[in-house]
């Protein structure tokens, strides 16, 4: 509706204003105020960031560059866990609030993406976006066009109405987005994330240790996530890291179940955080990665906007379910809701073994003609 560079000023705001309730806050409200909005702000970066980056790049490179999204995420998370060790709480703010208003002003400086440009029917608009992203001297003409001819293609084919996702003829490139973004979720990744010291503690590990190790051990496996991306596909990436995934979550299960067991109740912290420690790499190294670039790549320009608001809904619902469910399946059986993940890992392998399309090497215009059916 309004484009991805305004899109990303409202995301910026929003951060902004979040991280101001919190430095200046005087109640409890203050601080639930930074944090709603800066819950809108992280949806809107979930989407609206790495679509930017898979419109913008090209197809020999995308997806290490959405990659580079995830590992930047990693990044960031890691540095918060080392300086939030040191810093008050007010101090950490007031260092967050640095990226949110260097990007607010850096936006200024960056193209619009050529595509949302194609679609509201700014053609001279899209070539100069094209040719500054491409360089001088590089022969844009063929890209243009096919950019062009998809967006004419697909709005003759149907408008933009925020229903028309629900359509027959898209109804593949939505199961996949919704799929992956709900089985994402299933695996566990955002109750580990924030569950992680309380899971450490129960299994008898140092939680001070544990976190700070899985934060940092990410780092390295999400930088080469960003070239196996690339280089061996979507597809192999995200099946060979959610059995990764599959076997962290099954260590962390056995390690529990061995805490009923006298004789076995020692190894329990060591099958724990090294269970932890094994779906943390794989989570980074794929999982993440692979899962943002095949949702930015496969819906077409008239409902992206549409469709990838739903899937990222998916994923926040889904997320919130299986967070706010895990305090009290934990209490149940802390081997059993690990059992579960582990289910649901190893059913993202099958999913995207069956339904998810590879799309390396294949231009963003390739990948929606041949998810959507034409008749």
């Amino acid at each position: 509706m309004v484009g991805r560079k305004v899109t990303m000023w409202i995301m910026d705001l929003c951060f902004i204003l979040g991280w101001l309730s919190i430095i200046f806050a005087k109640s409890v409200w203050w601080l639930d105020i930074g944090r709603f909005l800066m819950g809108i702000g992280a949806g809107l970066l979930l989407y609206v960031a790495p679509i930017y980056i898979a419109e913008i790049a090209p197809k020999s490179i995308r997806g290490g560059c959405t990659a580079a999204f995830a590992f930047m995420v990693y990044f960031g998370f890691a540095l918060m866990f080392l300086i939030g060790n040191i810093l008050p709480w007010r101090t950490l703010a007031i260092v967050g609030i640095i990226p949110s208003l260097v990007q607010l002003i850096g936006i200024f400086f960056i193209p619009e993406s050529p595509r949302w440009l194609a679609k509201i029917g700014l053609d001279k608009e899209v070539e100069a976006s094209l040719q500054y992203l491409r360089g001088k001297n590089v022969d844009i003409s063929l890209e243009t066009a096919e950019i062009k001819d998809n967006v004419e293609s697909l709005t003759k084919l149907s408008g933009s109405r925020y229903l028309d996702m629900f359509d027959r003829r898209y109804a593949h490139s939505l199961i996949v987005g919704l799929g992956i973004m709900m089985l994402l979720q299933s695996g566990g990744t955002d109750a580990i994330s924030s569950f992680a010291s309380s899971i450490f503690i129960k299994a008898g590990c140092s939680a001070s240790f544990a976190t700070t190790t899985m934060g940092f051990i990410q780092l390295p496996f999400a930088a080469m996530g960003i070239f196996l991306l690339d280089a061996a596909g979507r597809r192999p990436v995200l099946m060979v890291a959610s059995a990764g995934t599959c076997l962290g979550n099954f260590l962390v299960g056995v390690g529990f179940l061995c805490k009923d067991y006298d004789h076995m109740s020692q190894l329990s912290a060591t099958f724990v955080l090294v269970g932890i420690l094994v779906f943390a790499i794989f989570y980074s190294m794929g999982v993440g990665g692979a899962a943002t670039t095949i949702v930015s790549e496969i819906f077409p320009m008239n409902i992206k906007g549409s469709a990838g608001s739903l899937a990222i809904v998916c994923n926040w619902f889904t997320s919130w379910i299986v967070t706010y469910a895990f305090n009290f399946l934990f209490e149940w059986s802390p081997s059993g809701v690990f059992f579960m993940f582990t289910f649901f890992s190893g059913l993202m392998i099958l999913f995207v073994a069956k339904i998810v399309p590879e799309t390396k090497g294949r231009t963003l215009e390739e990948i929606q003609a041949s998810l959507t059916l034409l008749n």
